[in-house]
């Protein structure tokens, strides 16, 4: 596909592909400010590894690269039902701008969305990033009906040596064989994540999530969750993706993933995609024992914030991560109807 300017400079809108990695990354640095090789790398090997749910596209000035943008198939992340697609990410080479690479970028991602059957783009953004907010206006986005919620880890007690500890009755206690230990006043006075089994993700687990969601949703959505065990299981991120286990049997799961880059952020960030409790387990505290979980293993990794999308009529679940410490995000999210 191409586009011509009206200075008659033609635009050519085509397929990324890795021999496009060093100018991703040239155009990336000049807008950043630090190389991220690695992030862009590891992007071009997920989408040759999942073509169905990524795409990408590099804008041609001339015979050179000068644009490019990411994108993505959302499921059911964030408690969806109905596929969209997500712009991830979306940069142009500054000498470049003002050609209509960046409109030209984000409308062949339009179009691949509409080829898909797909009817709404979704995104994000900081709304101090003015340059970004006037792009996502110009290109017809508009405030989303969700929150962005997030909590930093270095402010959290949820996960940290200050973290409250929980009572808990002698029968509500995980079983441990190698638990020789005396009785004492306090010894059911435990931490969050000491009162039920967590483990990571292993792939013998997917047919307990996939009956936890449809029991907590009312929808089959085992594509998605299949989509996030193979993630989950091929990249680092198997350590944020847990499940909790009561009395042997799987009581919830908590979907997260690293972002290293998406959205124009500078550090790096967790994405809580999916948290779901089997209804027969609601209220003992299983939700609160995964996220002290995956708060433990975030710091472990570095990583300092996570967040996570919500609908607003999602009053439950709001208060719920209100009471864990997050609190409204500096970023805000976009939708825009595709017709």
């Amino acid at each position: 596909m191409t586009h011509t300017t009206g200075a008659a400079a033609e635009l050519r809108i085509r397929r990324l592909t890795p021999n496009d990695l060093p100018a991703v990354t040239a155009i990336d640095a000049s807008l950043g400010g630090r190389m991220r090789t690695a992030f862009h790398d590891r992007r071009l090997q997920a989408a040759q590894r999942a073509p169905n749910l990524y795409v990408q596209f590099a804008a041609e000035e001339k015979g050179r690269v000068v644009g490019y943008v990411l994108g993505r198939v959302l499921e059911g992340e964030f408690g969806r039902t109905a596929p969209a697609m997500r712009l991830e990410v979306i940069g142009v080479r500054a000498d470049a701008r003002g050609h209509g690479a960046g409109l030209a970028l984000n409308r062949a991602l339009e179009d691949e969305a509409r080829k898909r059957g797909l009817h709404e783009m979704r995104t994000g953004g900081d709304w101090r990033d003015h340059t970004m907010m006037r792009f996502l206006d110009t290109a017809g986005y508009e405030l989303a009906r969700s929150h962005v919620i997030d909590c930093a880890l270095g402010e959290a007690l949820l996960g940290s040596r200050h973290e409250e500890p929980v009572s808990v009755e002698q029968h509500e206690r995980p079983s441990d064989q190698n638990d020789y230990s005396n009785a004492a006043p306090n010894d059911f006075d435990q931490l969050a994540r000491d009162t039920v089994e967590i483990g990571s993700l292993v792939p013998s687990d997917l047919e307990d999530v996939v009956r936890i969601d449809r029991r907590r949703t009312g929808h089959d959505r085992s594509a998605y969750i299949q989509h996030k065990f193979d993630d989950a299981l091929k990249e680092s991120a198997i350590r944020m993706s847990l499940v909790a286990r009561k009395n042997g049997a799987a009581a919830g799961f908590l979907m997260a993933s690293a972002d290293y880059g998406n959205f124009g952020r500078a550090e790096p960030a967790a994405v809580l995609d999916t948290i779901g409790v089997d209804p027969n387990f609601a209220h003992t505290g299983v939700a609160r024992a995964m996220l002290s979980q995956l708060f433990v293993n975030l710091g472990a990794l570095r990583i300092e914030r996570v967040e996570t999308l919500l609908g607003r009529e999602n009053y439950g679940l709001l208060g719920f991560f209100y009471r864990m410490g997050f609190a409204p995000s500096q970023r805000l999210a976009f939708c825009k109807p595709l017709r």
